[in-house]
């Protein structure tokens, strides 16, 4: 198990869904968290993967079409109790 942030709801993530990196955009509005976002992936080696909060409602939107439109994979995508989103997402090129 893993802390997500002090105000909100701590997702638990099976062993094989356990993200390689976290990125916390709670607070920043669009386009920091696609920005960020784009960043960290960059970071990963493919097959690795990344877990974002976000609480920014463009964030949904903005983040499912950047794994669509850069062929990364959306693993999980849920909204949690305060609204905020959580994406995992699977670094493929």
């Amino acid at each position: 198990m893993y802390s997500v942030c002090s105000h909100h709801q701590v997702i638990i993530m099976p062993d094989t869904l356990k993200p390689n990196k976290f990125l916390d955009c709670v607070g920043l509005f669009c386009p920091e968290p696609l920005f960020q976002t784009r960043q960290k992936i960059d970071e990963l080696k493919i097959g690795e993967t990344l877990e974002v909060i976000a609480d920014d409602p463009a964030a949904e939107e903005d983040l499912k079409r950047f794994c669509k439109r850069t062929g990364h994979q959306l693993v999980k995508f849920e909204k949690d109790k305060e609204g905020a989103f959580h994406f995992l997402i699977k670094k493929v090129k």
